[in-house]
């Protein structure tokens, strides 16, 4: 498949798949349930088989990207990944655009359990010019590609003073089939205790949604702040390609 063709079935047809799926086909009660209980939850065939495959086919068209990063260089781990340009393609563009709202109620609560005073707006757009009205205007949706050996460590994705505290990764590859090994990893360390690791079980076009880096929980005396970091376990054959939809951008 040549760049141009790849860039158009990256883009074309999404929006309508997309917008529909994520506003009327989920379950958002459960999903909201999952993220106060475990921090996490999924979302089932969020994105269709041909849909996850062409977007991996984008990964050779640099034209789409403003940056590679070779995880390996910077202790990051091993992999690689790349950050769109604005224009985002249109699945990126519209997947921020219809889960944001869905998300938003969630982060306001959850900042109100924590005493933060920061409140989230109920569309995308105008979230995004708080960010870039503070100098953070790099998009950060990105892809991931991994193969052999290759992990991603234990991290939070911050870039600067504006942070969406909730985030979403869709599986591009197909377990077993594609690769074996590379499973989403979660920890959770809570006051005076040790971390609490989880592994998020997906297929191809499953996407997980989870917390950036802080969420509350209840405790016997109201609610207190866990720290949670993100990574990838070691892939052992083949290569896993992932996209993630991060809700900030970056300075």
């Amino acid at each position: 498949m040549g760049r141009g063709t790849q860039a158009s079935a990256a883009r074309s047809g999404s929006q309508r798949v997309t917008k529909t799926r994520a506003a009327k086909a989920f379950d958002w009660d459960r999903i909201a349930r999952d993220l106060d209980t475990r921090g996490s939850a999924t979302i089932e065939h969020l994105l269709p088989a041909e849909e996850c495959r062409a977007i991996a086919a984008s990964y050779s068209n640099e034209a789409l990207f403003r940056s590679r990063v070779v995880m390996e260089r910077h202790g990051f781990g091993r992999g690689e990944y790349k950050y769109f340009r604005y224009p985002l393609p249109e699945v990126v563009a519209t997947l921020r655009k219809v889960v944001y709202p869905r998300l938003a109620p969630i982060a306001n609560q959850w900042n109100a359990a924590m005493g933060i005073e920061v409140r989230y707006p109920e569309e995308h757009a105008e979230y995004i010019a708080r960010c870039h009205a503070a100098g953070q205007v790099k998009p950060t949706p990105l892809l991931l590609q991994y193969g052999p050996d290759d992990y991603n460590c234990l991290h939070q994705d911050l870039y600067g003073e504006h942070v969406f505290p909730l985030q979403l990764t869709i599986l591009l590859s197909e377990p077993e089939r594609d690769f074996t090994g590379g499973e989403f990893v979660l920890t959770e360390q809570r006051p005076r205790m040790q971390s609490r690791p989880e592994v998020v079980p997906l297929r191809q076009g499953d996407a997980v949604v989870f917390a950036v880096h802080h969420r509350p929980v209840r405790g016997t005396r109201g609610f207190y702040r866990v720290n949670l970091r993100h990574g990838v376990s070691r892939v052992r054959t083949g290569h896993r390609r992932t996209l993630g939809i991060i809700f900030h951008d970056a300075t």
